[in-house]
């Protein structure tokens, strides 16, 4: 199962990992399987991984916080009436995360939702670790209120190694991403002193909160995790897996429309 944190993109160099973030991989692996949101309860308290029973108590209690969350709201591209759905779990800072967006998303964009194949729903699951992700999902959610979601989406994504994690995937490069983000709400046309009052005041963190929220609801326990037509794919998944799932999942809506009514 793949972790959060190996190089950003297909460019990136790779790096001789410290014993540091050796022991921080493992620490990953060994806690994904109960649920990748516990990893803030363990890099705190690292004896806890030693338990599973530990681990999932951590989960359980960050479940909780969300228990109250009201319905979510994804961010949506393409036709609603495609005959299949692909929902996306995902947090800003996730390098696995950055790396399928850049790298595979435009290609879904281009031969699945542009054509027409697939509808897709983008839903925010910040796991705590990440200190800045809270804030890059307000600063889409404040693009989105001025109709331009998608592309501080991609903003954020390419740009992960200017405001996100260091390359040793322990520490912050920046502890105040707001410039960074303005900067990216310039470049995309916004209206900055809108932005900025939005992003200040976390207009939209309930809607964070209830993206989050549906994703506990649903079993989401990593990222990037898919739902294509309802079935779970957890991981940075290849294009090819991607058309696959979605040609098997609008040949069983064919057949399932072509089926005569059922009589009593």
């Amino acid at each position: 199962m793949a972790n959060n944190n190996p190089p950003r993109n297909a460019k990136s160099a790779a790096a001789k990992p410290s014993s540091q973030r050796s022991v921080f991989i493992g620490v990953l692996i060994a806690i994904v399987v109960v649920g990748g949101a516990a990893i803030a309860y363990l890099m705190k308290n690292p004896s806890a991984g030693e338990g599973s029973a530990t681990a999932q108590a951590a989960y359980d209690s960050l479940q909780a916080n969300y228990k109250n969350a009201g319905p979510a709201k994804p961010y949506v591209m393409g036709n609603p009436s495609a005959p299949v759905v692909i929902e996306e779990f995902a947090d800003f800072e996730c390098p696995v995360c950055g790396n399928y967006a850049t790298v595979t998303e435009p290609d879904v964009r281009k031969q699945i939702v542009q054509a027409g194949l697939a509808y897709y729903k983008y839903y925010d699951f910040p796991l705590p670790m990440h200190h800045n992700t809270q804030f890059a999902s307000n600063a889409a959610a404040c693009a989105d209120e001025q109709g331009k979601f998608w592309e501080m989406h991609d903003q954020l994504y390419a740009g992960q190694d200017s405001w996100g994690l260091n390359p040793d995937g322990e520490t912050q490069v920046t502890d105040n991403p707001k410039p960074i983000f303005v900067g990216y709400a310039n470049k995309i046309g916004l209206n900055a002193a809108q932005f900025e009052k939005c992003y200040d005041s976390r207009k939209y963190q309930s809607r964070v909160d209830a993206n989050t929220a549906e994703g506990f609801k649903r079993g989401v326990n990593q990222t990037p995790t898919f739902f294509i037509n309802g079935t779970k794919m957890p991981g940075a998944l290849p294009y090819d897996m991607i058309k696959s799932a979605v040609d098997a999942a609008a040949a069983t809506a064919a057949a399932s429309a072509a089926k005569p009514p059922a009589t009593k």
